[in-house]
Parts: C-alpha cells; structure tokens; sequence
C-alpha cells in the first residue's frame, strides 16, 4: 500500500529575485513522497500565484490524494483527477520516480527516451535598472547563455546594457508579459539590435492577438500561454516556440507528451523551470534532449540547493543521480 507525505520547505534565494511581477528573497516549495514502505519517491513542485496557486492550497490538495493513492491510484490516473499544475506535478513526479526505484531502472527507461546528458543553462538575471543589470551581466559574462528578465519602460536600455556587460554570451529574453502592443516593436528593434536569440511571452497571455501580426527576426516563445497540450492550438500564427515546465503542464507524464506535440506542430522547445530546488529540476532534464533552449537553473540562484543535488560545472548541468530523483 503506498502512502503519501506532503511538506513545505522554504530555501534562501541568493540576494533578490526580481521579474515583472516583483521581487522575492526565497522560493517555497512543497514536496511529496509516495513510499511503499521499501521505496520512496520523491516529487517538488513551486506553487504561483499567477496561476491561482496557494502553497497551503497545493498542499492540501496532494495531502488529499492520500487514500486514492494507499487504493491504488497510479501515475496514468492523475491527469483524469487532478488539473495541469503544480499539485499533480508534484505527485507525477514522485510517482515516476517510485517506480524507477522499484523496477530498478532510471526514469528515462520507463519513458522509453534516450538518457539525459549534460547540457548548458540559461543563467537568469534579475530585472532592474540598465546599471544593475550591466553589472550582473559583467559578473555573468564568461556563462555562455543568460537570460534577461525584462518588465516595460526602459527595456531597450536594460538590454543594451545587458549586451555590453556579457559581449560574447547568447542572450534569451523574457518579458513576463509585461510588453504592450504599442512598445512591442521598438522592444524587438531593441533585441535584435542586441543579438537576442529568443523572446518568452512578450505579451499578456490573454492579449496576445498582435503577435500574429509583427514580422520579427527573433523566435517568440510562449510561457504563460500555454500550459499543456489543450493550448496548443491557440498558438497557431502567434509563437514559433514553447517553454514547457512540468509545474505548468503538470508534471513530467503530460511534459513528454506536449513535447512530441508541440515539435509535430513545427514549435521549438524551451524546458523551463520555476525557482526551485534540484529536486524540481530533475525530472525536467528529461526533457532536455529534444529541447533547442534549457533553463534549469532554479538552484544556481539559491543560497543553498538540497543535497545530493544536481551537479553543475559552470552553466552544465548534468542528469541526475538515483539519490537524487529517478
């Protein structure tokens, strides 16, 4: 019989993590673990507010798959009882995990995908003035990908300054839907002036209509847009891309599949993230090899990871260990 254990854990954030929608010094997160007494599997997931999450609400509703779980509930039953999100993000995961440890064998197996390898991720920088980020920038420039949060007035300057302060580092951008359609131009003028290789949700994701309308020579990704595969179709014309994060499509089972439908529809793919810790970022590395853009570096920005965590060398993270998830 399987039974279920729910908790909240809060970790430092390393300084001030600051995006168009405010600023926080720490990431909250809610953990679950599925055992059979003999095995324990473990899933994280960072509940949003933008989302209509609450951590005590995401937590209260994993705490009450308790018993479905302990009659038997599996990883295939949950999108049929619980919606896309963090909750059955967290429970899929430790799900999947349970199962790896049980059968023996590494997560990616059971998917039937070819196993992770160490790949490169964004750094994020903060939003703030053009002089705060030239200066994050300067002190990130030997990573050789960031991404630059971006929130409004002022972003052709904070991008330029960004572009001086890391002249050699591939530059993704994310607007957080904080773009409008009478600033989006000059803001892609501005990005293009600055190399940028890709632009994540520009506009609200309810008043994104425009974007079938700019010709632009930078990929938009949409983020906030699209959650799982029941969105896919409202991108037509609007997004060349998509970030898939497992706390929106609401765990890795739903992830896989999005992915594969995503790239029948021509869309490239970004796997992202929320800030959190290694055990939020493991399972996504499975995603990572179909992916053009990974963005996996929730635990770089901590004061502290979770140990075992994953393991980075720079901005290379590599797969995870079995002690760690999967």
């Amino acid at each position: 019989m399987i039974r279920l254990a729910t908790a909240v854990e809060r970790w430092p954030i390393a300084g001030r993590f600051t995006i168009s929608r405010g600023s926080r010094t720490e990431a909250v997160v809610v953990v679950a673990e599925v055992t059979d007494g003999t095995v324990t599997g473990r899933g994280e997931c960072v509940p949003y507010a933008r989302y209509g999450e609450t951590v005590e609400g995401v937590r209260d509703l994993i705490a009450a798959q308790g018993d479905a779980l302990a009659a038997g509930l599996t990883r295939t039953d949950l999108a049929a009882r619980l919606p896309a999100g963090a909750a059955r993000n967290a429970l899929d995961c430790a799900l999947w995990d349970l199962e790896a440890k049980r059968a023996g064998i590494p997560a990616h197996a059971l998917a039937g995908i070819p196993a992770p390898k160490p790949v490169v991720t964004c750094y994020t920088l903060s939003l703030g003035s053009p002089e705060e980020m030239g200066a994050a920038a300067r002190a990130a420039a030997a990573r050789p990908l960031l991404k630059v949060k971006l929130g409004g007035a002022g972003d052709p300057e904070r991008i330029a300054a960004v572009r001086r302060g890391a002249p050699d580092s591939r530059l993704v951008v994310d607007a957080n839907e904080a773009w409008s359609a009478e600033t989006i131009e000059a803001n892609l003028a501005a990005c293009a002036r600055a190399g940028v290789q890709l632009i994540e949700q520009p506009l609200p994701a309810d008043d994104d209509a425009a974007l079938a309308r700019i010709d632009r020579s930078i990929p938009i990704c949409a983020d906030e847009s699209l959650h799982d595969r029941a969105g896919l179709d409202g991108l037509r014309d609007r997004y060349d891309a998509i970030n898939i994060k497992l706390d929106k499509a609401g765990g890795l089972t739903e992830a896989l599949l999005l992915a594969e439908a995503a790239r029948a529809r021509g869309l490239s793919i970004m796997v992202g993230c929320m800030l959190g810790t290694s055990l939020a970022m493991a399972p996504a590395m499975l995603l990572s090899g179909v992916a053009a853009f990974v963005d996996l570096d929730g635990p770089l920005l901590l004061a502290r990871d979770r140990e075992p965590g994953l393991r980075f060398d720079g901005s290379l993270v590599h797969p995870p260990e079995p002690a760690l998830w999967g």
